[in-house]
């Protein structure tokens, strides 16, 4: 078998491999798993905090986490729409190409490999590390260097031993989906459930701890008064938190190349999956409020894990180790979606002439993409080391629903036009409400945090001097 393997490597030319097809080896299960498993990473276990000093109310909070919940369910029926449209790899970028045109598509897949896909694969990494550094101390070898800085902004060598265990952990995920689509299937199956269960066993125990002050506190909480315009902003912010806790549900459509049924499967999936992230989501909250009143988790700072202090109250010093182990479960899990979906955007992109072309290339044993897999874990390392994908991905959340906003038009031009002839769940209201919304969260992100949304923007279009360059080349 081996030898015939061989072979058949030896007789596929170099230029040939960006005519290799993938292979559909993920089924239904799996790709429910990898929707859940790239949602379910570090946010659920952190926002409590800032979302608790925004509101101050637990019914509002609940509010905020049901009301980003079916803003996001919103999202999948509509992406599940567009879905039946193509059994191609690349997802949202795909789905604008085929519906807008390719200079917003391009916009959307830049976007994606500079900042939003290669920053969150960074984050997960780092928070990972972090986590496994709160159980077995890793050592930091280049402390002496931790001043030396890029223009006082960038800091190379600080936190080196963390940085060098993300990178592995990049490096080592990257090399297990090199190998193919269904060795990373697996690894995100058992890691997903694993982390389904842990965050299953907090809800348990937080709905049964009795803590009289924190029902209290909660309830006194809820009598604060906002006038329309301050609730509406709070709400958008403590909003914000909840969707970089819901990111990611979209990302499953970009390997539908490799899942099988994809017109069929790929829907089914992302609404599935984010009912089960939405469910876990509220549940975990409402049991964190049970245990600490809304005024002690408003008083977490940002250095502390809000999930950890709960786990604390609930087990002691047992609890912090098992929120440990829980995070880094997670994060690892989401890690590891996020290194298998957001290179095949990288692939298609590159299909059409609008990357490198070489990120196109499938290898032709293991049919995965193997050279976006590779630019990815390259650019994902160096923000790592630069320890700035913080900063890059939270300037580009609400660039993310600009992008959302424009897939719901999409979907109702084309719906119109008769190019989606399926059945769409809610078709016109959903995704005129996705539409409306994305509109309104990007007013208030504006006039909240002008200066961070300007500076989102301005990354964002500065990949237009590329968009011009890979087409002149095309």
């Amino acid at each position: 078998m081996n030898h015939k393997m061989m072979n058949e490597q030896e007789t596929i030319s170099i230029a040939d491999k960006t005519k290799i097809p993938l292979k559909r080896v993920l089924g239904l299960p799996t790709g429910i798993l990898l929707v859940a498993g790239i949602m379910i990473g570090s946010g659920v276990f952190k926002k409590i905090a800032p979302m608790s000093a925004a509101l101050m109310s637990e019914p509002y909070i609940l509010a905020a986490w049901i009301i980003a919940g079916i803003i996001t369910m919103f999202g999948a029926f509509t992406l599940a729409g567009l879905a039946t449209t193509t059994t191609e790899s690349g997802g949202i970028y795909e789905y604008l190409r085929l519906s807008v045109g390719n200079f917003f598509s391009f916009l959307y897949g830049f976007t994606v490999f500079t900042i939003i896909g290669s920053g969150s694969i960074a984050a997960l990494a780092f928070i990972f590390s972090q986590s496994l550094n709160t159980l077995v101390h890793i050592p930091d070898p280049l402390q002496g260097l931790q001043g030396i800085s890029v223009d006082n902004f960038i800091y190379p060598f600080a936190s080196s031993g963390v940085k060098i265990v993300a990178v592995m952990a990049i490096c080592l995920l990257t090399c297990v989906n090199y190998r193919g689509t269904k060795n990373g299937g697996v690894l995100n199956n058992i890691v997903t459930s694993a982390k389904i269960l842990g965050i299953m066993l907090m809800i348990v125990l937080g709905l049964f701890y009795s803590n009289p002050s924190a029902a209290d506190t909660s309830n006194a909480g809820s009598s604060i008064q906002f006038s329309n315009t301050a609730l509406f902003s709070a709400l958008f912010g403590a909003m914000l938190s909840a969707f970089w806790a819901y990111d990611g549900w979209a990302t499953i459509s970009s390997v539908t190349g490799e899942i099988k049924d994809p017109k069929r499967n790929v829907p089914l999936a992302i609404i599935a999956g984010v009912g089960i992230a939405m469910a876990l989501y509220v549940l975990l909250n409402y049991a964190f409020m049970q245990v600490l009143p809304v005024s002690d988790l408003a008083a977490i700072g940002e250095n502390n894990i809000a999930a950890a202090v709960v786990a604390g109250t609930l087990m002691g010093k047992t609890g912090t180790v098992v929120i440990a182990v829980l995070i880094m479960i997670s994060t690892f899990g989401a890690l590891n979606a996020c290194i298998i979906v957001y290179p095949r955007i990288y692939y298609r992109m590159a299909q059409e002439n609008f990357f490198f072309k070489k990120a196109a290339n499938v290898h032709p044993v293991f049919r995965t993409p193997y050279v976006s897999l590779i630019f990815s874990m390259i650019w994902s390392s160096i923000l790592v080391v630069s320890g700035t994908f913080d900063l890059l991905t939270n300037l580009v959340i609400f660039a993310g629903f600009f992008f959302y906003g424009l897939l719901a038009w999409a979907l109702i031009r084309m719906k119109r036009k008769g190019q989606i002839k399926s059945k769409v769940i809610g078709y016109p209201v959903i995704p005129f409400i996705v539409v409306l919304f994305s509109l309104a969260l990007i007013v208030n992100t504006v006039i909240v945090q002008p200066q961070q949304s300007l500076a989102g923007l301005l990354l964002v279009l500065s990949g237009v001097p590329f968009y011009y360059g890979f087409k002149v080349k095309k």
